[in-house]
């Protein structure tokens, strides 16, 4: 019992290695929260990306002035893709643009109406389909009587237009899809077009429209 005594004492009083088993216990945990991290801000990153795609989008096509052609549009659509470069947008992602008029009708039909619509990207899901209709919707009927979701309804002004910008991504993890999965992130953002004269998209020669039959990053 005295050796046993002795032995007890001994193996009480050895700290050699104590800090190699605290970090062994600690590592998985401190690993965990720093991957997570990441995580976290590699989704705030891409959430911030699509709705600066939205916007900048929206905004540069309502911004021509006089007239359109398919030439500004692929110009405004380009954007898309060198905002979007750090989260591989061109392969994951989608934009829809529309633009918006009233139809000029009489009651009863009287309603919005998309004129053109033009799209970039390579996401072909459910998700990434234009959401409120595509070109034509409304042209002659009240189909259509506003864009946007009902809590958020938005109505082009007689003699006037809107660019309605619908993006979709679908989020590519950054260390794993454990943390969030791949949730497909959708941003919305219209503005009016400025002193534009005419909002009929007009072809240009040798340039290619993009129609939103063709996916491509």
């Amino acid at each position: 019992m005295t050796r046993l005594h002795a032995f007890a004492r001994r193996f009480r009083g050895d700290v050699r290695g104590l800090a190699l088993i605290e970090f062994a216990i600690a590592a998985p945990v401190l690993i965990t929260l720093g991957l997570a991290g990441a995580e976290v801000m590699n989704m705030a990153l891409a959430v911030m990306r699509v709705n600066q795609i939205s916007t900048a989008i929206s905004d540069n096509v309502a911004r021509v002035r006089d007239s359109i052609d398919e030439s500004d549009v692929n110009e405004a659509l380009l954007s898309a893709k060198l905002i979007g470069t750090g989260i591989g947008f061109g392969t994951n992602g989608r934009v829809v643009v529309s633009s918006v008029e009233p139809n000029g009708k009489d009651a009863p039909n009287t309603g919005q109406y998309i004129r053109w619509q033009r799209c970039t990207g390579a996401l072909n899901i459910p998700d990434s389909q234009p959401k409120y209709g595509t070109q034509g919707k409304g042209q002659n009927d009240n189909v259509l009587p506003y864009m946007g979701s009902s809590a958020r309804r938005i109505v082009a002004g007689s003699g006037s237009a809107l660019i309605f910008v619908e993006v979709t991504y679908r989020y590519q993890p950054l260390v794993s899809s454990q943390f969030f999965g791949t949730p497909t992130l959708r941003s919305e953002s219209v503005y009016n077009v400025r002193e534009r004269n005419t909002q009929v998209l007009a072809a240009v020669p040798g340039t290619t429209a993009s129609v939103c039959t063709t996916y491509a990053a």
